[in-house]
């Protein structure tokens, strides 16, 4: 087995206090995530929608949740996709109802071909039917998801139904992680830390940025994970200053700098981490000067992610000591900071994104857009300074874990300081 299964207590409890938020006489209609196509005949692996999963455990397509409220509780039912003896022999033998029951905890799971049915038997009794619409922020999807289409279909079967998205319900149940997630976010980020350090050894001048991918995909994968977290940016060279840099098909120059934002997951939950190294094991002056600034950027915002801190002001105090470090780099002047300096606007000339996201299920994980930090939320740092004209782009970070009294860095093991970078990558 690739990796132990989360137990169906956790999504149980998960259902029971999203039955507690939702009113009597409503229910839930909750789809997988389509197996999008590819070209030809190809299609791409699942990548199962986090709330189904959230709430079932079950990593399989065409698989709907359907909870029903009452007063003194609620009903639930599974529906799945049935396996025949074509999809047995070409794709394999799907979830069988008992595997189901087992995952989930849910013990009422048919096959989907009663979806229909149960539709037209409850839909029209419930005061209001909740069901998915993506709203996180950052989200561009121009193709109808499963949950849309789904929804679509019950707006033109049943006019009369009240259709209400249970979204903004799950995102802030998922801000706070419980132990079973705290467990498989803490073995992602081991071996995160288990790839990278491996990883040190093999970066040299000349190396292809694809032959860091996969190398980190092998060390990846063969401890468990099906993928990384996201499309990995192995960036060099002037490519460094380029935020979301995919494309990963240069070689690494000598004297460069390789700034790596990588992650993996561990039933379905993610690391997120960012480490940028010299390409010949030697940071040069100005290399070292820059990562020491990010590095103590990244040492002042986990000092201030504490409970009780409003997001939007953490990211404001990252940014003003953010100022300072760069007046030190001789980027910028104190007089171009004294033209406003409670937020300095040049800052973002050279830091020009946020410091932390959430991370979970999601790599962004959903959750208030500008909370308060709360016990039990999970951040990633990551401050960065990307210097164009110079080809040099330095971005540090970890993933950390809010506690009442002192917070868990989850990538604490990693390589971070300059000479233990330069150490490991020793020949």
């Amino acid at each position: 087995m690739r990796y132990e299964p989360l137990p169906s207590s956790f999504f149980a409890g998960n259902r029971a206090e999203l039955a507690s938020r939702l009113p009597a006489g409503s229910m839930l209609v909750l789809h997988a995530n389509d197996v999008f196509p590819t070209n030809a005949d190809g299609t791409f692996a699942l990548h199962q929608n986090a709330n189904l999963f959230y709430l079932t455990g079950i990593d399989q397509e065409e698989t709907v949740l359907i909870m029903t409220i009452r007063e003194d509780g609620w009903d639930e039912i599974l529906l799945l996709r049935e396996t025949n003896e074509q999809i047995a022999i070409w794709e394999g033998a799907r979830l069988t109802q008992d595997q189901a029951r087992e995952l989930s905890g849910i013990q009422d799971v048919r096959w989907t071909n009663e979806y229909d049915a149960l539709l037209d038997n409850l839909v029209p009794a419930a005061t209001m039917v909740f069901v998915e619409a993506n709203q996180h922020p950052r989200c561009t999807c121009p193709v109808e998801t499963r949950n849309a289409r789904m929804t679509k279909d019950l707006k033109e079967k049943f006019p009369d139904a009240i259709l209400k998205n249970v979204y903004e319900l799950l995102s802030d149940m998922r801000q706070i992680k419980k132990p079973e997630e705290i467990k498989a976010l803490k073995k992602a980020c081991e071996i995160t830390n288990e790839g990278f350090r491996a990883l040190l050894g093999f970066i040299r001048p000349g190396v292809g940025e694809w032959q860091i991918e996969g190398f980190l995909a092998n060390e990846f994968i063969s401890r468990g994970p099906r993928k990384f977290s996201f499309l990995p940016i192995i960036a060099s060279g002037k490519d460094t200053c380029v935020l979301h840099y995919i494309q990963n098909d240069k070689r690494c120059g000598d004297g460069d700098l390789v700034l790596m934002d990588i992650g993996t997951e561990y039933g379905n939950y993610n690391s997120d981490m960012t480490r940028t190294v010299p390409v010949n094991g030697k940071f040069t002056p100005r290399q070292r000067a820059v990562y020491e600034s990010v590095l103590n950027m990244m040492t002042y915002a986990k000092s201030i992610l504490r409970p009780g801190i409003l997001k939007s002001e953490y990211e404001r105090l990252v940014r003003v000591f953010a100022a300072g470090e760069l007046v030190k780099l001789g980027l910028i002047t104190p007089a171009q900071v004294a033209e406003k300096p409670s937020d300095p606007p040049i800052v973002r000339k050279y830091y020009m994104h946020g410091c932390s996201h959430f991370l979970g299920l999601d790599v962004h994980d959903v959750g208030e857009p500008n909370p308060v930090v709360l016990p039990g939320m999970v951040f990633t740092i990551e401050p960065g300074i990307y210097i164009a004209e110079e080809g040099i782009g330095i971005r540090l970070e970890n993933d950390i874990l809010i506690g009442e009294k002192e917070n868990m860095d989850l990538l604490a093991d990693v390589p971070l300081l300059p000479d233990d970078i330069e150490r490991l990558m020793a020949r």
